[in-house]
């Protein structure tokens, strides 16, 4: 049976050694978010996590939604509304949102940690409150002061959630495509019809009513992506003045039957004429998306990591526990059969390759998150802007490295456990599952690819590489007589050289023939990750050696940074070798060349 337990000593060591997060928070203007109170949100949420939402996994996989045809209502597993109404009681659904609308003004970048514990325990049960997030930010950057008023408060406190409607049966990344229509009527609202698929949490029984941020288009829509709306579709009618009325033409039509992620509720909802309100300007609904999709984005990275540490957690304790061969060295433990999984070279490869990938990808995702709460809360403008470029660009790699990395991880922790992982009995094989969509949703690993490497290196002239480069250059000159440190500073500052004239050379290249950009993209997206990587790991060891942490803490961060550095970094080769490979050698073979099928 899988078991998870928060990683809180990595967690703060993260937050406190590595980040500094204590001074970062008193900088921002964060004056409740001490060591004191941030440790206690730490050890409740991993209460909360361990105790609450764990037990509840297996059930959501293995007996997953129901859904009523003939009523369109969709209930999530058992156990699933209990946990949401102690979450909402706990005000965690309100942890990082502005006291204005009823939230408790914390960091983002403690919201991102809450979110790793809670999609560890149990990722399916953590769909359900996730978008809310997205729907406030959308709001309170784009809504109206009386949709402010109406929407905000009962989606902070947790009493509605809502949702993200953009995919199409005919079109998910190509949304110019889309056809969902907005007929305006009476009183300012709107008559929106259409159907959208692939709905987190469109439709289910943990909150009265639900509110769908759905993209349309006008009568008078240009062609295209520029010419679509969002509005404010909510299941049950609400009133400007906050009243709710009737159920709204909005209904879900069938729910998924999926790979994994059985426990959330993934619907098809068609809109039948429902009755909505215009969000932000007309023909801008993708700027005002954009918001909610870029918290999402940064949130589904979260998803990947938090599977990794469940599964890599399972892995160690079974790879200690079980007895399998010798040693290749001699006999470790000459008083028993045979000696533990841990003992063999490959296990700790697959074992390594994890804990460097968490560890690492955490202060990945970590650093992202204090960016945003540098972009919203520094005093500096300039700060300001240089958080907001720097998290622009950290985003994709983030989202789309600790995604693909996840398949990777509960890979090699199922295969840990041999043929015992690939049955049910120890739950590996369903992390295995639910890795799996975390590189489909809020945008595939391949459009993460190009919107880094075209939105935003090749349009921005490299502004967010260039912020990052110079974070590492700083943090190199910091250290540059530091002894300790030059196994790492060395490599890492070559593989920044590296990386920034690997991207001059693309951009060139597709400047005369822009397949350059596409051709290069997914190679160029896992270089800059691993790369990033790298700099998070020689600031582990420096912050480590820095610590009053124990010899074994430090020794066991320079050990994994040294098997990072000498077997995961050198992975950027092939990577680099791919990219200077070309456009030619993806786009030369005709379509009749990949056969007749």
């Amino acid at each position: 049976m899988s078991t998870y337990k928060a990683p809180l000593d990595d967690l703060r060591f993260a937050l406190y050694d590595v980040l500094g997060a204590e001074a970062l928070f008193a900088r921002l203007g964060h004056a409740d978010a001490n060591r004191e109170l941030v440790d206690a949100v730490l050890d409740e949420a991993a209460r909360f996590s361990e105790t609450v939402l764990a037990p509840l996994n297996r059930i959501g996989d293995e007996i997953g939604c129901s859904y009523d045809k003939a009523t369109g209502n969709v209930t999530p597993p058992p156990g699933f509304k209990d946990a949401f109404d102690k979450f909402v009681e706990g005000g965690w659904t309100g942890l990082t949102n502005a006291p204005e609308h009823g939230g408790q003004g914390m960091p983002a970048l403690l919201g991102g940690v809450l979110t790793e514990m809670v999609d560890s325990a149990n990722l399916a049960w953590g769909n359900f409150p996730m978008l809310s997030h997205g729907a406030v930010k959308a709001l309170e950057t784009y809504g109206e002061d009386w949709q402010k008023t109406v929407f905000l408060e009962p989606l902070v406190a947790g009493k509605w959630t809502g949702t993200m409607c953009l995919t199409e049966p005919h079109c998910g990344t190509d949304l110019g495509l889309l056809k969902t229509r907005a007929e305006p009527i009476a009183d300012g609202k709107y008559a929106i019809t259409g159907t959208k698929i692939f709905i987190t949490a469109g439709e289910h029984d943990l909150v009265p009513n639900i509110v769908h941020l759905v993209l349309a288009k006008l009568p008078d829509a240009p062609p295209g992506a520029k010419g679509i709306s969002l509005f404010v579709v909510p299941k049950f009618k609400v009133a400007r003045d906050g009243t709710v009325g009737e159920r709204n033409a909005v209904r879900c039509g069938a729910i998924e039957h999926k790979m994994g992620i059985h426990g959330s509720a993934t619907c098809v909802m068609n809109f039948d004429g429902a009755e909505g309100y215009l969000l932000g300007q007309p023909h801008k609904g993708l700027q005002a998306m954009f918001v909610m999709m870029n918290t999402a984005r940064l949130g589904v990275g979260v998803q990947g990591l938090g599977l990794s540490e469940r599964a890599y957690q399972n892995a160690l304790r079974y790879a200690r526990e079980r007895l399998q061969s010798r040693s290749l060295s001699g006999p470790k433990n000459p008083d028993k059969p045979a000696d533990p999984l841990l003992v063999h070279p490959d296990v700790r490869r697959m074992l390594l390759t994890q804990k460097a990938l968490i560890e690492g990808g955490r202060l990945l995702s970590m650093q992202a998150y204090a960016l945003l709460d540098q972009a919203e809360k520094a005093a500096d403008p300039a700060e300001r802007e240089r958080a907001e470029t720097l998290v622009s660009f950290l985003t994709p790699i983030s989202k789309a490295c600790l995604t693909e990395w996840s398949i990777e991880n509960t890979y090699n922790a199922l295969q840990c456990f041999g043929g015992h992982g690939y049955i049910h009995e120890h739950g590996m094989e369903q992390y295995a599952r639910d890795a799996r969509i975390t590189t489909l949703y809020e945008g595939t690993t391949g459009i993460q690819s190009l919107d880094l490497i075209g939105r935003k290196t090749a349009a921005t002239q490299g502004a967010g590489l260039k912020l990052f480069i110079a974070e590492v250059e700083a943090f190199a000159k910091q250290h540059e007589g530091d002894a300790a440190l030059a196994e790492f500073i060395a490599p890492l500052r070559a593989k920044c050289g590296e990386w920034g004239k690997l991207t001059i050379e693309t951009l060139t290249r597709a400047a005369t023939n822009p397949e350059e950009l596409g051709a290069a993209s997914t190679d160029y997206l896992f270089y800059s990750g691993y790369v990033v990587l790298a700099y998070w790991w020689a600031r582990s060891v420096a912050a480590a050696n820095a610590s009053d942490r124990p010899q074994a803490f430090k020794d066991a961060k320079r050990d994994t940074a040294r098997f990072y550095f000498g077997r995961i970094l050198p992975r950027t080769l092939a990577h680099k070798a791919a990219i200077e490979a070309g456009a030619g050698t993806l786009m030369a073979m005709p379509d009749e060349g990949f056969g007749a099928y």
